[in-house]
């Protein structure tokens, strides 16, 4: 199992949680962005930056991905992707994606998006702070040790 972290919209905190997850448990994880990321002195954590415009990091994840691998990133389409293509995919405030609920996301998100074209101010996601951390680290502790136990 790899961990894939789509890095250009992974913040800080939850990267950290997973450097450290990948130290303990020995996992490999690839940070894959379109602009230079930092990364810690972890040989199983390597960074794949990927030229071209701004889907070009979910593009490579997407066909990297394994069905035994974890995807972390806020990116609905991606998400869709490997859900679909029998991987993981968790978001860093600690929701899993499955194939139910990406696809009632990406219907809202759409719905949002043709509100705002149309004017409507809809807001954005609340800033990620403390408890979001908490629920990231706990969604990412509970879903490997389960995949664990199963291997």
């Amino acid at each position: 199992m790899r961990i894939w972290v789509d890095a250009d919209g992974c913040p800080r905190p939850a990267k950290e949680i997973v450097f450290r997850v990948s130290e303990r448990l020995k996992l490999p994880v690839c940070l894959v962005a379109d602009r230079q990321v930092g990364r810690p002195p972890n040989k199983l954590v390597t960074t794949v930056r990927v030229p071209g415009d701004m889907d070009a990091a979910d593009r490579y994840i997407a066909e990297q991905a394994a069905p035994e691998d974890l995807v972390i990133t806020t990116d609905l389409p991606l998400a869709a992707l490997v859900v679909a293509k029998g991987a993981t995919a968790l978001n860093p405030r600690g929701e899993l994606y499955t194939a139910e609920n990406v696809r009632e996301r990406l219907s809202l998100r759409d719905f949002l998006t043709g509100l705002r074209e149309a004017g409507v101010t809809t807001g954005g996601p609340a800033p990620y702070g403390p408890k979001d951390k908490q629920r990231f680290a706990a969604a990412l502790d509970r879903l490997l040790t389960q995949r664990l136990a199963r291997d």
